[in-house]
């Protein structure tokens, strides 16, 4: 149910989509990370500001709210993003694990102002090859050699 905390939160997502575009940071993109009734983390889309194009609002807040609360998951919180996330963002959204994510704006929003993924989500299925950038298959006996250590390592943190 949504009710006026998720406004609250929800508007915040918004002002801060409309900071990072008045300041010319990148598109119309916020986000807020919430741990109960507190914003632990904040981010706009700084892909312009930081010539960085993972600088996403959902990725910008989710490292903010990382290194607020001194861990790599985000179990006990809620993200709020003025739009849908695109596919990096969903990645990292998984990744973070946290409990919901309230969005305004969809994707077909975005795609309307010139932010279209459909194309990044159709990809995901064509086979390497035939990918707009190509895949090409490397195998290394050294990198598989990494992987098995790391299968056998004692003393790792899953995630």
């Amino acid at each position: 149910m949504i009710g006026e905390r998720e406004r609250r939160f929800m508007q915040m997502a918004v002002e801060l989509s409309r900071k990072g575009m008045e300041n010319g940071d990148g598109g119309p993109f916020g986000s807020v990370v919430v741990k109960g009734e507190e914003v632990v983390g904040k981010g706009w889309n700084q892909v312009l500001l930081l010539n960085d194009p993972t600088a996403h609002a959902e990725v910008v807040a989710i490292r903010d709210a990382c290194r607020h609360l001194g861990t790599f998951q985000l179990h006990d919180c809620e993200i709020y993003t003025s739009c849908e996330p695109c596919p990096m963002c969903l990645g990292a959204i998984y990744w973070a694990r946290p409990q919901r994510v309230y969005f305004a704006n969809t994707k077909e929003d975005a795609a309307a102002i010139a932010f279209d993924d459909s194309f990044i989500y159709q990809e995901i299925d064509v086979p390497h090859s035939s990918k707009k950038i190509p895949f090409i298959s490397f195998p290394d006996a050294g990198a598989l050699q990494v992987f098995r250590e790391w299968k056998d390592k004692g003393d790792k943190t899953l995630y």
